[in-house]
């Protein structure tokens, strides 16, 4: 598999500068300079999937593929990587984050992203495995806007995350909270494509007013609706990565706790933006 795990994701920028990464890539001829060609990074990431009775959460990506803005002449789309990676997106939280090899392209301004996915299974704690019918997602792709359209320009290095939204993607059938249980997923796959040049992220920490960590508690960014999502680790960490330029709501929250907001929360490029929240037990 050709990925690697990362815990801070900005890291990456440092990363990627130095000249032995630069093995990955396309050329049609042996003429391209670094003033015709760019470097675009992929990485994948997850917003948490919050039931807590779930393992591991297996999605199998085989090609990813990116379309230049404006181009319409034949198929637009240029395959960015293809092969056989399967990740388990419940590792994937909290700002680690699994990259693919980089690759070249054109200097220009690229505004979608065409996802291939081809399986989608879920593992109980208990050991229940769920095998989900993948919708279209292997003939067809599962196509994403780049808000706003990342720019390739020569001889540098453009970041794009995408961020796929397990709470969203599995929908549960039956009810975790009773005996009778989890029934079942149906995968209806949501995925953000996010412009890293213009993107931060909210990081902190969530407790309670005795000052323990408090694990699971949920946290979620909203612009008149829900943007991201993330869930506290064991130590109350969360982040909120790929977040778009702008001002947002922040909300943290945990059964048997209040809700506790933060209003006007800025993000700007390329910055993390701390907020730490103490819950008050109901």
């Amino acid at each position: 598999m050709h990925y690697k795990l990362l815990r801070n994701p900005l890291k990456l920028i440092a990363l990627i500068s130095l000249p032995w990464v630069f093995i990955a890539g396309c050329s049609d001829n042996g003429t391209d300079t670094l003033t015709d060609k760019g470097t675009l990074m992929v990485k994948l990431t997850d917003a948490p999937f919050p039931i807590e009775q779930v393992d591991q959460a297996h999605i199998g990506i085989f090609k990813i593929e990116i379309r230049q803005t404006d181009e319409q002449d034949g198929n637009p789309f240029r395959t960015v990587w293809a092969g056989d990676t399967t990740l388990n997106f419940m590792e994937l939280r909290n700002g680690i984050t699994a990259y693919l090899p980089p690759v070249e392209l054109p200097v220009g301004s690229f505004d979608m992203v065409r996802i291939y996915v081809d399986s989608a299974v879920i593992t109980l704690k208990d050991g229940s495995i769920f095998d989900m019918k993948v919708p279209s997602g292997a003939q067809t792709g599962i196509k994403v806007f780049i808000k706003p359209a990342i720019e390739v320009a020569g001889g540098l290095t453009a970041e794009l995350l995408l961020d796929f939204d397990m709470n969203k993607s599995f929908v549960v059938q039956g009810n975790p909270h009773t005996p009778a249980g989890i029934k079942g997923f149906i995968f209806k796959p949501v995925i953000r494509a996010v412009n890293q040049s213009a993107a931060g992220r909210f990081e902190g920490l969530v407790s309670d007013t005795a000052d323990a960590p408090l694990a699971n508690a949920m946290v979620w960014a909203e612009q008149d609706s829900v943007v991201a999502t993330a869930f506290t680790d064991s130590s109350g960490y969360y982040a909120l990565v790929g977040m778009p330029i702008g001002t947002y709501d922040l909300y943290a929250t945990k059964t048997e706790y209040d809700t506790i907001s933060v209003s006007d929360a800025v993000i700007t490029a390329a910055n993390r933006t701390e907020h730490n929240f103490i819950l008050i037990q109901q």
